[in-house]
């Protein structure tokens, strides 16, 4: 935030400086005036960033179908703008997990391998999602050991996420639960109490897959995969019970 308030105040064009208080504004949960700051600064000036705020703004206000579109339109004109690897990669990254929620898996996964042409290691977390979407566990736990490959000195949670899927690729659920396990308690994070959720499930262990999936909803309650793996994993142990 320091930084953000920095920027803006040695910000040398007033479009420069309406992403940063766009930025500002977002990061202390004011979207609607965020998307406000970014429309203000795109009349200014086209740029990355300004398109790329307004997307994530846009995003975090409101996902329904029509919005979905429209920020899919503001990636893809984010990504027309002159901007760096980095910037690129997160914006195809942003751009594949709109996709998901769409459920246009094949466009998602372009955006993710598209991503990782430019070196953007984070997409390999997504394209592992979207290969596990399609029920293609192989192609996922592979993208998954490649992140370690490419972060061996990283001590993150990636690195125990991507250990778990080399020992779930060998067959070894529980030493590969243990690794999801130590990632979470080093960073709680959605997608992994998913995916820990959704290898739960594999192992038959509905009462664990409920637990997690009770976790990931609090953090993001309308997250449509951890709800449907939730009520999956409610029936079954309903059945289970009910014998």
């Amino acid at each position: 935030m320091k930084i953000l308030r920095l920027a803006r105040n040695y910000a040398t064009s007033e479009h420069e400086k309406l992403v940063y208080e766009g930025w500002i504004l977002y990061d202390t949960g004011h979207r609607e005036e965020a998307l406000a700051q970014a429309e203000k600064s795109i009349s200014i000036q086209r740029s990355f960033q300004a398109y790329f705020l307004k997307a994530c703004a846009l995003a975090d206000t409101s996902l329904d179908p029509e919005s979905s579109a429209y920020v899919i339109e503001l990636l893809e004109e984010a990504l027309r703008c002159p901007s760096d690897g980095l910037r690129k990669g997160q914006a195809l990254n942003n751009l594949g997990s709109v996709y998901v929620d769409c459920d246009k898996l094949d466009l998602a996964a372009n955006c993710y391998l598209s991503a990782l042409s430019i070196r953007h290691t984070r997409a390999h977390q997504g394209l592992a999602h979207v290969y596990h979407l399609k029920n293609q566990r192989k192609d996922a736990y592979e993208e998954m050991t490649k992140l370690i490959e490419r972060a061996r000195n990283n001590a993150s949670a990636y690195e125990k996420r991507s250990k778990a899927a080399v020992l779930m690729d060998e067959h070894k659920e529980n030493e590969a639960i243990t690794e999801f396990t130590k990632a979470i308690v080093f960073k709680p994070d959605l997608q992994l109490l998913y995916l820990r959720a959704a290898f739960y499930d594999s192992m038959r262990d509905s009462a664990s897959t409920i637990l997690d999936c009770e976790a990931a909803l609090c953090l993001e309650p309308n997250h449509a995969d951890t709800l449907g793996l939730y009520n999956k994993a409610r029936k079954q142990l309903n059945t289970q019970q009910s014998k």
